[in-house]
């Protein structure tokens, strides 16, 4: 990726790449019911730099994340355990096992249970991706980074060259990880009080 400059536009560019290959359409996940190893397969397939093992899913299961095969059998992993899944691997890195638990009995109540689910995990996968969609679009059209802002701080600092370059990635991706923690910390609040407030 790196070429003589490293620039805005190649910021936007990464996103727009990784926008197109974020989210699995409902539609593309497997049809026919999978093997444990199966999922795991491709859950590290689809999830760069995440290690799923049987032993992982197995206890997202035993602490009632997600529900169980399908009858006890071997190959019982259907279309909605790998939605449970990728959902709950795009929640992994904001909300603790608890709270992805509290959030899931949002919709679903008791998660080995499909009777008393208020909307199926197709839907809620569906809407998940349009939403992540959605975000990465308007990622693409926001403007992370203040251009005359940053022509200020060149000027002030005396950057040059490969310096002013670092400098304009540092911020960028400052932007990003303070408009996450502020996204996290929102999440957070929200389950703990709605939950405080159903005792």
């Amino acid at each position: 990726m790196k070429n003589n400059k490293f620039t805005i536009e190649d910021i936007r560019n990464m996103a727009k790449e990784i926008s197109q290959h974020s989210v699995i359409p409902y539609e593309d996940l497997p049809r026919y019911d999978l093997f444990l190893s199966q999922v795991t397969d491709y859950l590290n397939d689809k999830f760069e730099g995440e290690k799923y093992t049987n032993n992982i899913v197995q206890n997202y299961i035993k602490n009632e994340v997600i529900s169980k095969p399908e009858d006890g059998r071997k190959r019982g992993y259907t279309k909605n355990h790998l939605a449970q899944l990728l959902l709950l691997s795009y929640m992994r890195p904001i909300l603790t096992t608890e709270e992805i638990k509290k959030v899931f009995r949002l919709a679903f109540n008791e998660i080995n249970d499909g009777e008393d689910d208020i909307i199926s995990w197709e839907m809620a996968y569906k809407t998940f991706f349009n939403i992540q969609q959605e975000n990465y679009d308007s990622f693409l059209s926001k403007d992370y980074f203040n251009e005359e802002e940053f022509k200020n701080m060149i000027k002030e600092a005396s950057l040059k060259g490969e310096d002013e370059e670092r400098i304009m990635v540092f911020i960028v991706v400052m932007n990003l990880i303070a408009e996450a923690s502020v996204i996290k910390n929102i999440a957070k609040k929200i389950i703990d009080q709605y939950f405080e407030t159903e005792r």
